[in-house]
């Protein structure tokens, strides 16, 4: 039987936010000199256990993405990016198959919306000792319009979001190209920063191993629906093909 929930240590978060927002000290992964516990590092990414562990029964890394603390994933040259990815998955599924965790997270925070602290490029992966997240998951969370599709890897906009309103997906069989997927979610990314919403500053990508495939799902962040918060009920928008369109013409 599976944890229902997790436990946030607020004591442990109260912490980190002395520590890092209140305090306002430099950028601590700008300093790789100073890190404690590197599991990892190749070139200017870096693995390393994460300083504040706020969940209780879990295991928490941080993928530091760059050495530039002002850059963000969407402006990465395509052989930085493809090493993020190739690095993240490594770990990822490192400590996905190795017997130690129910199920493992990974997943990026971009932006004041988004549930992130700092600012500088990171990941998190997340081993959860007693809660299987693909117990929470469905087919029609990954359904949608296709974008673009090549080498294995297709492109999506949600048609039954999770969340709402619109959440790109990027869905791979296997690891059969991991360059293509990272492809892909950068596009989506550029797209929520750029092209989508005038005032839309912050996203989420969260990453799932599901029936065999290997799936990025984008979400521009905001204020969460009231709906959503309350009653659980997710929605979606009478534009969904029209903003569909707009990334194929954009893009492709």
């Amino acid at each position: 039987m599976f944890d229902s929930h997790l436990i946030f240590d607020s004591n442990i978060g109260q912490r980190k936010r002395s520590e890092t927002i209140e305090g306002n000290p430099a950028c601590p992964f700008c300093a790789p000199d100073t890190l404690e516990n590197i599991i990892d590092a190749e070139d200017s990414i870096i693995l390393v256990e994460n300083k504040y562990a706020v969940l209780r029964g879990t295991y928490q890394t941080v993928l530091i993405e760059t050495d530039k603390c002002d850059s963000e994933l969407s402006l990465y040259d395509k052989d930085h990016l493809h090493s993020v990815f190739q690095f993240g998955f490594q770990h990822w599924m490192k400590m996905a198959k190795g017997g130690q965790f129910a199920s493992v997270l990974f997943f990026k925070n971009h932006g004041p919306f988004s549930g992130g602290t700092i600012r500088h490029p990171h990941m998190q992966i997340v081993g959860l000792e007693n809660y299987d997240y693909s117990s929470r998951l469905c087919d029609q969370y990954f359904e949608g319009i296709t974008i673009d599709q090549n080498f294995g890897v297709t492109f999506t906009l949600s048609t039954k979001p999770m969340v709402g309103f619109f959440e790109f997906n990027v869905i791979m069989e296997g690891s059969k190209n991991i360059e293509t997927f990272a492809n892909y979610v950068q596009t989506g990314v550029h797209f929520v920063l750029n092209h989508y919403h005038s005032n839309c500053t912050s996203y989420n990508i969260f990453f799932y191993e599901w029936k065999e495939k290997i799936i990025a799902k984008i979400m521009p962040r905001f204020v969460t629906s009231p709906l959503y918060v309350g009653y659980g009920i997710p929605q979606t928008s009478t534009k969904i093909e029209e903003l569909a369109s707009k990334v194929k013409d954009t893009y492709f």
